[in-house]
């Protein structure tokens, strides 16, 4: 077994360098500013979701681990991004989301100092993102359980995709030095490969959630989405 993970761990690059710093702090900046506190007190409390908070996060660790790299910064995986924050909302979400990105910089990059350009590039920006769609279907469009899962859930995710590798071309671009031309035949072409399938994948999560467990999402009621409104 250690001669199995002796390799491995020779591999890791433990030293950072001062852009991997400026992000990490960046990042705690970023937390400081958004962090749950409510959400955080309501996890403590429940063991129920801190149960269902442990599964869906070891669930989308793995998901991400199951990455195809192109090449060295450019990898390939699903986010289900959207899906964990309509479970626990965008802030814990983002929280959650520290032990899969932990371990996919350890074990996939071996850069544990990408955590702070991958959180805020990969995770942060894209979750900001979907808040935003949520929010404006919310307030824009009918209150209504096909609206709540096609454009909340599957439209969102699809969006996520696409949001998560235009900043992270942008990330590679501005500070791994590679060239645009590259990036868009590399990488940016995998956009549609890439969209349908997260789109589904969280499409059929959260209809799932919708049908057989409803109080598992943060903001859904059926009260408000599947009752006739009187």
């Amino acid at each position: 077994m250690f001669e199995y993970l002796q390799p491995l761990w020779d591999q890791i690059q433990w030293q950072p360098d001062l852009a991997d710093i400026f992000y990490l702090l960046v990042l705690i900046g970023w937390f400081a500013w958004i962090w749950p506190q409510w959400d955080w007190q309501q996890l403590l409390a429940d063991k129920s979701l801190q149960w269902r908070a442990l599964f869906c996060t070891l669930a989308v660790n793995g998901l991400w681990l199951l990455n195809a790299s192109v090449t060295e910064g450019i990898y390939v995986h699903f986010l289900a991004l959207v899906t964990l924050m309509l479970i626990f909302g965008w802030r814990l979400a983002s929280v959650l989301m520290l032990l899969p990105v932990s371990f996919f910089c350890l074990f996939v990059c071996h850069q544990p100092w990408m955590l702070g350009p991958m959180m805020l590039f990969g995770v942060c920006l894209p979750l900001l993102l979907a808040l935003t769609v949520h929010s404006l279907s919310y307030h824009k469009l009918p209150k209504h359980l096909f609206v709540f899962i096609f454009v909340a859930g599957f439209f969102n995710a699809g969006l996520s995709v696409v949001s998560h590798i235009l900043a992270w071309a942008v990330y590679l671009w501005f500070d791994m030095d590679y060239g645009a031309a590259y990036l868009v035949d590399n990488y940016l072409l995998l956009i549609p490969l890439l969209g349908f399938p997260e789109a589904l994948l969280n499409g059929m999560a959260v209809t799932l959630l919708v049908v057989y467990r409803p109080e598992w999402l943060y903001d859904y009621s059926d009260r408000v989405y599947l009752w006739r409104q009187r």
